[in-house]
């Protein structure tokens, strides 16, 4: 299992890294489900590797529980009670409720929260970072920008005055990561000098990591899978079998390539087969947030879009379903592209959740 063990010897570290880079000062902006289980990693590799402060910040959204700060609670305890109970974080992760008091001296930036949430939060670092500080998203969604796809990293590198961006996608479910089942993970970044900074931060014997110079492609197969596991959770809603379920997720897979070519230069046909890929589609269309509630809104007959609000809100625990977001921007995209009749599995999982459209129309597609 994962611990914040001691420090190994010099000859232990990552290759090129121990004795020829400064520390490395880590802070983490988020800190639900996701976040407190890639804490555990950061946490624990922070405290073995020289390169890093030991000290990791993670910024915690302030909540009551029970009458007492969430903040608290997790230095106390060292447990996320509320979004990630029963698990340990290691001792060297300290929440902070101030955002800009975590990021203080920060050269490495951790983003890991609803990306509807960014525009209020970044304003609140007020450059309290390091100079030279890079980020690394762990959001998966899309934004959009005069009805082109805007990739979440670069809605950061924008908002942090051009700081490089890197992303980490995978077939990471939270709970299994932090149960210390192994997978694999696949940093995206544009400037290779990176890649083995991320990698030191994050790899660890249950959490593989394979580093690829390609942003765009590793971000959108992260934020597209989640449409396609919407899919996914209707076939399950309403009973359908194997068969029908691997088709959906086949032609998902399809319209995933064929939305990154469309609207990308440059993503390289290889990344579809790391774990960002179909790797993370099959695990997001057999569990996960999106699959669940797109089952139950399948069992309830599809219907009114508001139910997705109460499903999501009954569900959920406070997460955010991203599947549903993310589909309404695939579409205001392919509608301003005049592509929508070359994706009809993304036209009928947007229909079907905002149009009314019968969920059995889900297997509809020619």
């Amino acid at each position: 299992s994962i611990s914040s063990t001691p420090r190994p010897r010099p000859s232990d570290q990552p290759p090129q890294l121990a004795l020829t880079m400064p520390t490395e000062k880590v802070a983490i902006i988020g800190s639900g489900n996701w976040g407190s289980a890639i804490a555990r990693i950061v946490g624990a590799n922070c405290a073995r590797h020289d390169m890093f402060d030991t000290t990791v910040e993670m910024w915690v959204f302030e909540e009551q529980i029970d009458g007492k700060n969430l903040t608290e609670i997790i230095n106390e305890t060292h447990e996320n009670v509320k979004y990630l109970p029963g698990v340990k974080l290691p001792e060297n992760v300290h929440a902070e409720p101030n955002l800009e008091k975590a990021v203080t001296g920060a050269t490495l930036l951790v983003f890991v929260l609803p990306h509807q949430f960014l525009p209020r939060t970044v304003p609140n670092m007020k450059g309290a970072y390091a100079p030279n500080a890079r980020g690394i998203s762990l959001i998966k969604g899309i934004e959009f920008e005069d009805s082109k796809p805007m990739l979440i990293s670069d809605l950061i590198k924008k908002s942090m005055g051009g700081m490089d961006i890197s992303v980490l996608m995978g077939a990471n479910v939270a709970n299994e990561v932090a149960q210390d089942q192994f997978c694999e993970s696949t940093v995206g970044t544009k400037d290779a000098a990176n890649g083995p900074v991320w990698k030191a931060l994050f790899d660890a014997p249950t959490f593989r990591v394979n580093v690829v110079n390609d942003v765009p492609g590793v971000e959108l197969c992260g934020a597209l899978k989640n449409v396609v596991a919407i899919g996914a959770g209707f076939c399950d809603g309403l009973e359908y079998g194997g068969n029908t379920k691997a088709a959906i997720i086949r032609i998902g897979l399809e319209e995933m390539q064929l939305f990154c070519s469309t609207f990308y230069e440059g993503v390289q046909p290889g990344t579809f087969f790391e774990s960002c890929g179909v790797a993370d589609l099959i695990t997001t269309c057999f569990g996960g947030r999106n699959r669940k509630c797109a089952e139950a809104f399948a069992k309830q007959g599809g219907g009114d879009p508001a139910a997705w609000d109460k499903i999501e809100a009954d569900m959920l625990n406070g997460q955010k379903l991203q599947g549903t977001i993310t589909a309404k921007d695939v579409m205001t995209c392919l509608k301003a592209a005049d592509k929508v009749s070359a994706f009809p599995l993304f036209t009928k999982i947007y229909q079907i959740s905002f149009e009314g459209a019968p969920v059995t129309d889900i297997v509809k597609l020619s």
